[in-house]
């Protein structure tokens, strides 16, 4: 172990005082505060208190530091560079712990090289630079060494000692003054700076003892450092030459086996794990190609060490490929009969999913190789579509298992890890199938809309493979790396929206519409199912609690205003939980829930009949809008106050909404000698537009209808029908046109109660995805011009003269 002696020369950066000049220079330079140290960076140099050594100053700022040291009589700080490259290094390329010493002698070659004996007296930590110095010049603060005895400190300082004199034993020509003060050290402190200083290790690892301050920590970080020198020093005496870590690790390895079988463990144990590996590749029946992969893995698995760091990830990995279902189905036969019974008694309505389920079932009935559906189910939330995916597992007698895929942002998420990742494991697909536990399971994915993207990848691309019949017969997962089939699979997606959806995934996946419940479906729903789920959730049987027809459908029409149930199964919960305290009180015996008692234990209705109160006075339309978890109505407001003829628009309206309202306005001007308007009014008023629920933002041109119907109504003082609302485009023309969403629109519209909604006549061929409910309660106006709309939304003209033109007369 050779003592580090010398720092690499290099050159200076600015120009400081000449060495001839220092005096001159040291007459110029501010005067150094008693806690500030003059610094000396060092290349690969490390000093620790205690120890002398020489340094060889070859930058003129090191120079001017040590000449400027020597005359003020003042210590210097040695600090080491992060990188020995730097020839001119500024602050941020040091080390913030170095080595107070004193200058024992400072010397000039006749060469012209300059020379220092350092010795050092304790460390040191930076806190900040100072400038105007022509050196490096830093507050320190000074840490002192404060001796610490314990039995522990004892027991490690011995042992360190032990070490020492043994690694200067293996060592060729070890001076004997270095054993003799390895032996007269008593400090422990003392003792692990001193065979730090004489190790051959890097400046770097002596760096990170200089910075070990708690001594403790110290003589067990050296110790480290010697029993490591001592283990390469005896190999290298066995073995006559250099042995690298990976054959002093095989020489360790067949140590522990040679152990390990004098015990007579080890191999039997790895014997039996690769005998049930063969047993289960055997029994997996995987495609011929992947049971060869398999079988290579395997016989690799055997010849490598138990103990090897990759022999526990060559086990997992084995252990997967022959836990995963390679021909495993649920093998049951198709019972069309006794499907559409689950179906019809697990969900109420829905007939075309039904229907679809059923034609999907017949022809595996008749084509039993026929690839999988690959289904989407798109609605608001609340409508059931998780539980409808379990439900069609349970009709067709296959597992189920759901995968959420709501947040996802990594590819690897969906694709798996590759296997020189620690801790990689296969993607959600294959953990799925490794639960269902048979390869022709439903798969539901949940939340496809809501996948993210981020720097790992972007997830729905990873997709396309998985839902696409034509290539999913050879999906590979990066962890498994060979080919696995997934066209057996039943995979059914779940989506609140479409928007978010790529086209190509889309264009995948045979979409089908779960329209909102109107309020008989939600009322025979609560009645076959959320009554009785609730029932068993607090601990009551039908014969000590119940609900009437009434106070339920006071609950649905007063209590929720939602496109599915989630929130009507929470109302029941809890009119449910009221009566489960009363019957635990011994207050009754049994409870039978009346609407008058909703009061008390719901509170106040939530929700109230205002179609008609706000359509009470002219100027006020019921429009009908789409939203991502189903429909709604909203109500155009419409007034008229003094003005120059300007529009006015509020509601947080966007742009094209507010295009809607000019269009509407355009067309009411020039319709004004038809619907008995004076033309002249216009110029005198202003007209104010107001779309209620201000804090929502508010786009598109469906509510073109509503706009224009409220501001005739306004301006001939004409109410609108309080329960009709409706929906469509306008043109410039006074053409109604074709809008979207009709469907959602039309449920809303049954939901609120009302009696009539006014389509676009263009819409007609939207009827047929209407729910029959909302066909039943509804009457349907197809308008083909504005005029049709007039005549179905405006109730008939009274006597009085118009409020608004007594407006425009002042």
């Amino acid at each position: 172990m050779a003592l580090e002696d010398r720092e690499l020369r290099g050159t200076a950066g600015p120009t400081p005082p000449a060495p001839g000049t220092a005096e001159t220079a040291l007459a110029n330079i501010p005067v150094l505060p008693e806690d500030a140290l003059i610094l000396v960076s060092t290349r690969n140099l490390v000093l620790f208190p205690g120890t002398v050594l020489p340094i060889t100053l070859g930058r003129q700022r090191s120079v001017v530091a040590a000449q400027t040291a020597m005359r003020l009589s003042r210590t210097v700080g040695l600090v080491l560079q992060r990188d020995p490259g730097i020839d001119d290094p500024i602050p941020v390329d040091l080390h913030r712990m170095g080595t107070e010493a004193s200058l024992v002698r400072y010397l000039t070659s006749p060469d012209g090289g300059h020379h220092a004996i350092c010795q050092g007296e304790r460390r040191f930590r930076i806190l900040d630079f100072l400038e105007g110095y022509p050196f490096l010049a830093a507050r320190v603060e000074r840490i002192p060494e404060v001796e610490v005895t314990t039995r522990d400190i004892e027991a490690r300082l011995l042992n360190l000692r032990n070490q020492a004199l043994e690694v200067l034993q293996l060592l060729p020509q070890t001076p004997a003054e270095l054993v003799n003060a390895v032996q007269s050290v008593t400090s422990a402190a003392a003792l692990a700076d001193l065979i730090a200083s004489f190790m051959d290790i890097t400046p770097q690892e002596k760096q990170e003892v200089l910075e070990t301050v708690d001594i403790e920590r110290r003589l067990e970080r050296v110790s480290e450092m010697l029993a490591y020198r001592i283990e390469v020093l005896q190999l290298s005496e066995q073995t006559k030459g250099k042995i690298d870590d990976r054959q002093r690790e095989f020489l360790l390895r067949e140590q522990m086996r040679t152990i390990q079988k004098e015990l007579g463990e080890g191999e039997d144990a790895k014997a039996q794990e690769i005998a049930e590996l063969t047993k289960k590749i055997a029994e997996a029946k995987m495609p011929s190609e992947v049971e060869e992969h398999v079988k290579r893995e395997l016989a690799r698995l055997d010849r490598m060490p138990e103990a090897s760091g990759e022999y526990s990830m060559a086990r997992t990995y084995l252990e997967w490929l022959t836990e995963l279902p390679w021909s495993v189905e649920s093998g049951k036969s198709i019972d069309i009969a006794e499907a559409r019974r689950i179906l019809d008694a697990d969900h109420y309505g829905l007939t075309k999913i039904k229907r679809r389920i059923l034609e999907y079932l017949a022809i595996q009935q008749l084509n039993p190789g026929g690839r999988s559906p690959i289904l989407c189910f798109v609605g608001p939330p609340g409508v059931g579509k998780t539980s409808l995916g379990q439900s069609i597992a349970k009709a067709t007698s296959r597992k189920f298992v759901r995968v959420s895929l709501g947040g996802v942002h990594d590819e690897a998420e969906i694709r798996g890890h590759r296997r020189t990742y620690i801790g990689a494991l296969p993607g959600n697909i294959i953990q799925g199938i490794r639960r269902a536990g048979a390869r022709d399971c439903v798969m539901m994915l949940d939340e496809i809309d809501k996948l993210g993207r981020g720097i790992q990848g972007d997830p729905s691309s990873a997709l396309l493979e998985v839902l696409d019949p034509e290539q999913n017969s050879t999906f590979r997962d990066n962890y498994l790396g060979v080919p696995f089939d997934l066209s057996k699979v039943m995979f059914i997606t779940t989506a609140n929206v479409l928007d978010s959806v790529p086209g190509p995934l889309r264009d995948r996946m045979e979409v089908i519409d779960l329209p909102g419940y109107v309020e008989d479906e939600k009322f025979e729903i609560a009645r076959r199912y959320l009554v009785d789920r609730q029932l068993k959730a607090n601990g009551l049987t039908p014969d000590k609690a119940e609900i009437n027809d009434q106070a339920m459908r006071a609950i649905i029409r007063d209590y929720t205003r939602e496109a599915g149930v989630r929130q009507l199964e929470r109302e029941i919960g809890a009119v449910l939980r009221s009566g489960a305290m009363r019957i635990a009180e011994g207050t009754a015996q049994h409870v039978r829930v009346e609407p008058e008692d909703l009061t008390e234990i719901l509170g106040q209705p939530r929700f109230e009949g205002e179609v008609a109160m706000r359509t009470s006075i002219p100027g006020v339309a019921t429009g009908l809008a789409w939203t991502p978890v189903g429909g709604d109505i909203l109500f155009i407001e419409a007034t008229r106050i003094p003005g120059n003829g300007q529009l006015i628009l509020t509601g947080q309206l966007g742009e094209v909404m507010k295009e809607s309202v000019q269009a509407a306005l355009s067309l009411v001007k020039g319709r004004a000698s038809g619907l008995g308007l004076d033309p002249g009014m216009f110029a005198k008023s202003d007209i104010h537009v107001h779309v209620p629920a201000g804090a929502i933002p508010k786009d598109g041109p469906s509510a073109g209808v509503a706009m224009f119907t409220a501001l005739v109504s306004l301006l001939t003082n004409r109410t609108v029908r309080s329960d009709t609302a409706m929906t469509g485009e306008i043109s410039l023309r006074g053409l109604v046109l074709p809008v979207g969403g009709i469907k959602e629109k039309v449920v809303a519209a049954a939901r609120a109660t009302l009696s009539t909604v006014i389509l676009p006549a263009r819409n007609r061929k939207d009827y047929e995805d209407v729910p029959e409910g909302a066909r039943d309660a509804l009457r349907f106006v197809w308008a083909e011009r504005v005029e049709d709309v007039i005549e179905a939304a405006l109730e008939p003209a009274n006597q009085q003269t118009p409020v608004m033109a007594d407006v425009a007369d002042d």
